[in-house]
């Protein structure tokens, strides 16, 4: 929204803690998500206010982690804390222990939303798919991966969970300019992952879109492990991947700022007009760009967890 001579922009979302990742990953991971969510819009996200409702057992030493991970991050995203509230309560439960907002301020000129987008806009997707649920599976389960793939495999897997935010991808891309002069529109590629993404851009634009799947980046590790787990990539959970939609002049100026990040991206295709409709080429042959409506990340998840805690106890 605009308010006086500046644009703001108001993010909720909720504290999502999972223990299991380790305090420090657990903690990183819930700002970024946070983060992450704000920076779609192109503006910079300035202030934070917490509410963290803890449950009981939680250690004074795991808070400690937890608090000073998130504040660490916030100085390094330039985010104030303003407000807060933290206390333990009955019934409280991981990973949602709590909620959060981001507002995030700059220039009239300087937000982006998919009201924006018009046909002939660039799509650029940074990292490539499955992004979360890689560095989820690697983080849960080292072991399994390790016993599969080797020691080696199993620790660079482990580095994608600190690909899971795209707030450097977003303040990268608006960097180089927005709306006629660069970007136009982005979206991060959450449930259903970027299958899902294109679609929703695509839909809140208005527009048609176009796709090359080849063009695709994909980051390593990513087509062992969901083949593994027995998962469509680009379909799952992909938080750390943005899409970009942005005007064809300014595409390759994007794709090289990001890259000078060490972030991977490519062009992969078009915004096109309603009537042509959302189109998918895969090895050459037009399908019908249609959104995956169930993630197929969780179940998989869920079924991995529970052989591995049999295994466990076996």
């Amino acid at each position: 929204m605009e308010i006086g001579d500046k644009a703001v922009s108001f993010t909720c979302d909720p504290v999502f803690i999972v223990p299991e990742y380790g305090w420090e990953r657990a903690a990183w991971f819930a700002i970024h998500i946070i983060a992450s969510d704000a920076v779609t819009c192109g503006l910079k996200p300035r202030f934070l206010s917490i509410d963290l409702n803890l449950p009981m057992e939680m250690t004074g030493e795991q808070l400690e982690i937890m608090w000073d991970t998130m504040h660490r991050e916030c100085e390094q995203l330039d985010i104030s804390v303003i407000c807060g509230h933290t206390a333990r309560y009955e019934n409280c439960h991981y990973p949602m222990v709590g909620g959060a907002t981001i507002v995030g301020v700059g220039e009239k000129d300087e937000y982006v939303t998919p009201r924006l987008a018009r046909a002939g806009d660039k799509i650029i997707i940074t990292k490539g798919p499955a992004i979360e649920a890689t560095g989820i599976f690697a983080t849960m389960f080292p072991r399994l991966i390790e016993g599969e793939f080797g020691p080696s495999f199993s620790q660079r897997a482990q580095q994608i969970f600190y690909k899971m935010s795209v707030v450097e991808d977003a303040m990268t891309a608006v960097s180089v300019g927005v709306r006629d002069n660069g970007v136009t529109a982005m979206h991060d590629a959450t449930e259903c992952g970027i299958w899902g993404g294109l679609y929703e851009l695509a839909q809140a634009a208005g527009l048609g879109v176009r796709i090359e799947k080849e063009q695709i980046v994909v980051e390593d590790c990513v087509e062992e492990i969901c083949r593994y787990f027995s998962i469509d990539p680009y379909a799952s959970i992909s938080e750390g991947t943005l899409i970009i939609a942005c005007r064809e002049h300014k595409a390759r100026e994007v794709v090289e700022a990001l890259s000078q990040k060490g972030i991977r991206s490519s062009i992969v295709g078009e915004l096109t007009k309603p009537n042509k409709g959302m189109v998918l080429i895969d090895g050459g042959e037009e399908t019908k760009l249609e959104h995956p409506i169930v993630d197929p990340f969780w179940r998989a998840f869920y079924d991995a967890l529970e052989k591995y805690r049999l295994s466990e106890q076996g």
